[in-house]
């Protein structure tokens, strides 16, 4: 169970599994944890493209209702096995300077790019229990051949003086056995 609010996204986990929270609750970047476990680490991008942001998203990241962002949806993987589906927003404000490049990364990791720069803040983590009434389980489990009930998913805001970054982040059943 989590504690509840309107948006349903949480900033404390309970009852959760101690495999899970580890998992969720873990500050480091997700791509390091990962590729530390996994020889074959990789990152399949699955879109990249211009579009309007989620409702619960648009405040978090800085966005207008109406106004559109760079959208990343990417999944990390052990081998040919998809192991947390990555749902980046990327404001068009925050691609300016050195976080430009960012619209070009193809099959690289955020998560790398960001973790590496020691000026980037990373916000709380909020937690979510998704199921197929959510636009992103429905996304991340596009990759899997029997998709479980539900999802547990992180979202934090990553900031780099007054750009931002939402990255959501839906785990996979298989990281719980890294």
């Amino acid at each position: 169970m989590y504690v509840g609010s309107s948006s349903g996204w949480q900033e404390e986990l309970i009852g959760v599994s101690a495999i899970t929270r580890r998992w969720l609750a873990d500050q480091g970047s997700l791509t390091e944890r990962i590729s530390q476990r996994c020889a074959g680490f990789n990152v399949s991008r699955v879109a990249q493209r211009r579009g309007q942001v989620l409702l619960d998203e648009a405040a978090i990241a800085g966005v207008a209702a109406k106004e559109r962002a760079l959208l990343r949806d990417v999944y990390l993987c052990c081998g040919t096995r998809p192991l947390v589906f990555a749902h980046s927003v990327l404001p068009q404000t925050s691609l300016t300077g050195h976080w430009s490049r960012l619209a070009q990364l193809g099959n690289r990791s955020l998560g790398a790019i960001l973790f590496a720069d020691p000026l980037v803040r990373r916000g709380s983590l909020q937690f979510r229990r998704l199921d197929f009434r959510h636009v992103l389980y429905r996304q991340a489990v596009l990759g899997l051949s029997l998709p479980p009930r539900y999802l547990w998913a992180r979202r934090s805001l990553l900031m780099l003086a007054q750009r931002r970054i939402l990255v959501t982040e839906v785990f996979l059943p298989g990281v719980f056995e890294l």
